[in-house]
C-alpha cells in the first residue's frame, strides 16, 4: 500500500553498521522495517533463523515452545537444552539454553530473527529471558527484534552498553529514543503539509538564504537515508561531478547556520552524518516531522482490526494533513511526493467514511466521501459510495447529480464513460 521507495540501502553498509553487535533492533517504520527485513531474508541465507510470532500469545512458555518446534522443522537436531529447560525451567534458563543451542548451529555467521516481538507479553519474564540469551550468545550469533515496543528495557540497556544498533531509523519521529544524550539537543520541528516551515528551539527559521537550502533541507528530512548520486540527480543532474560537488556543498553548509544560529551556543548542528555511503541523519538534533506522523498514523490503521483504534489513527492523521506537501514548490520530487501525499490522505478520509457506513452513519459517511472526492475526483468506486450514502438518506436527486459529476469527470479526464456498475447504481434509483 505504501509504494514508496525510501532508498536503495546497499547490503554492505547493513553488514558495516551491524558488525559486532550481539543485539539487532529495528523500528517497524513503514519506509524502513520491510526494506531492512527483505534483506536479512534475501540475503542472509546460511544462519539465518526467522520466527514469526503468532497473534494472541499469552505467555513467554508458549512462545518459546512454539519457537523451538518451528527451529525444528529446519534444523531437526535444534534445542535439546532448551526442551529440557522449557520442561519446568526458569525464563533465564529458557534464555540461557536457547544461546547454548545456537552455539551448536554450524555456520559461520547465526542470526535469530524474532519478527513482532510486541505479541509476546512486555513483562518481567520476557526482559530475564531477553537478557539472559543476550549475555550468552556466541561470538557468531546476533538476535534480530523487530517490535513497536524496543523503548522498553532491557533493550535500551544494550544500546546504551554499545551492544545493539537500531536498524530502521537512526531517530525516532518524536524524540531520539536510542540515542545516549548527555545533555539536551536541539529540537527541530519541521511541518511539511502547506507552505512548509520549520522551527529550531521554539524559534522559525525565516531566511534560508535561497531557496535552494531550504529545499535540500526538505529533501533531507523526507529522505533519510540518501546517496550524494542520488541527491544530486535530484538537484543538478545537468552539472559536472565537480561543479555538483561544489554547488552541494555550499548548500549543506548554508543547512547547518541557519539550523545552528537559533541555537544558544557555539556548536554547528549538521542536520546528516555521512557514513557507508549514505547520509544520514545526524543524532545531533531531535528531529519531529509531521509527514513521518501522518504516514505512521495511517499505515497503523490499515493494519489494526480494532474500528475504534482505526478511528483515532485516521482522525490524527487527517488533522496532521494542514494543506498539500510543500504547495509552493513545484519541483518534480516534491510533486511526486505531494501527489502520494494526497492519495494517502484521501485514503485516510475513506477509511473513516467506512467506519461510519459501519454505524450506520450515513451523513457523517458522506462528508468524509465528498472530502475525498476532492482530493481523488478520479475514483469512480467513492463516486458510487456517495451515491449510495444520498440513497440511504432518501436523497435520490442527489445521488443523481452524483452520478452527473462522475460522467462529467470520466469524460473531460480520460473520454470514457462511467462503469456499468456505477450505471446499475443509478438505475436503481427509483
Amino acid at each position: 500500500m505504501l509504494a514508496r521507495n525510501v532508498t536503495n540501502v546497499s547490503f554492505d553498509s547493513f553488514r558495516e553498521l551491524s558488525k559486532d553487535k550481539k543485539v539487532i533492533l529495528l523500528y517497524p517504520w513503514a519506509n524502513f522495517r520491510n526494506i531492512f527485513l527483505s534483506y536479512f531474508l534475501d540475503e542472509v541465507n546460511e544462519g539465518l533463523i526467522y520466527h514469526r510470532i503468532p497473534e494472541n500469545m499469552e505467555n513467554l512458555p508458549t512462545w518459546v515452545d512454539g519457537l523451538l518446534k518451528e527451529i525444528q522443522h529446519v534444523i531437526p537436531d535444534f534445542g535439546k537444552k532448551l526442551a529440557k529447560a522449557l520442561d519446568g525451567g526458569s525464563s533465564s534458563a529458557m534464555g540461557e539454553a536457547l544461546a547454548k543451542d545456537l552455539a551448536k548451529v554450524k555456520s559461520d555467521r547465526v542470526v535469530l530473527f524474532i519478527d513482532e516481538l510486541d505479541r509476546v507479553p512486555q513483562d518481567d519474564a520476557l526482559n530475564e529471558f531477553i537478557t539472559a540469551l543476550i549475555n550468552n550468545l556466541p561470538d557468531n550469533a546476533q538476535l534480530a527484534v523487530n517490535s513497536r515496543l524496543l523503548t522498553y528495557e532491557p533493550w535500551i540497556n544494550w544500546v546504551n552498553s554499545d551492544q545493539a544498533v537500531v536498524l530502521g531509523t537512526a531517530h525516532r519521529r518524536n524524540n531520539l529514543m536510542f540515542t545516549k544524550e548527555e545533555s539536551p539537543k536541539p529540537q527541530l520541528e519541521v511541518y511539511a503539509f502547506g507552505r512548509g516551515h520549520v522551527i529550531t528551539n521554539g524559534r522559525e527559521i525565516r531566511n534560508w538564504d535561497g531557496a535552494l537550502p531550504r529545499n535540500l533541507f526538505f529533501y533531507f528530512i523526507d529522505n533519510p537515508l540518501v546517496t550524494r548520486n542520488q541527491i544530486f540527480e535530484v538537484f543538478w543532474p545537468r552539472l559536472s561531478i565537480k561543479d555538483a560537488t561544489n554547488v552541494y556543498h555550499v548548500t549543506k553548509r548554508k543547512i547547518t547556520e541557519r539550523i545552528s544560529m537559533n541555537v544558544e551556543d557555539e556548536d554547528n548542528y549538521e542536520l546528516t552524518v555521512y557514513s557507508a555511503g549514505f547520509y544520514m541523519p545526524s543524532t545531533k538534533v531531535v528531529r519531529h516531522y509531521d509527514v513521518f506522523d501522518f504516514e505512521e498514523a495511517i499505515e497503523q490503521a490499515l493494519i489494526s482490526e480494532d474500528a475504534h483504534e482505526q478511528e483515532v489513527l485516521f482522525s490524527h492523521a487527517i488533522d496532521i494533513y494542514k494543506g498539500p506537501f510543500l504547495q509552493t514548490v513545484t519541483l518534480p520530487w516534491v510533486e511526486e511526493r505531494r501527489a502520494q501525499l494526497q492519495e494517502m490522505y484521501a485514503e485516510a478520509l475513506i477509511g473513516m467514511a467506512r467506519l461510519q457506513v459501519a454505524q450506520q452513519a450515513w451523513e457523517v459517511a458522506l462528508g468524509f466521501y465528498a472530502r475525498a472526492l476532492k482530493e481523488v475526483p478520479q475514483r469512480e468506486d467513492i463516486h458510487r459510495d456517495a451515491m449510495q450514502m444520498y440513497i440511504n438518506l432518501g436523497r435520490p436527486d442527489d445521488a443523481k447529480v452524483q452520478y452527473k459529476a462522475l460522467e462529467d469527470h470520466l469524460k473531460k479526464t480520460v473520454g470514457v464513460p462511467p462503469s456499468n456498475e456505477s450505471k446499475d447504481l443509478l438505475n436503481s434509483i427509483s
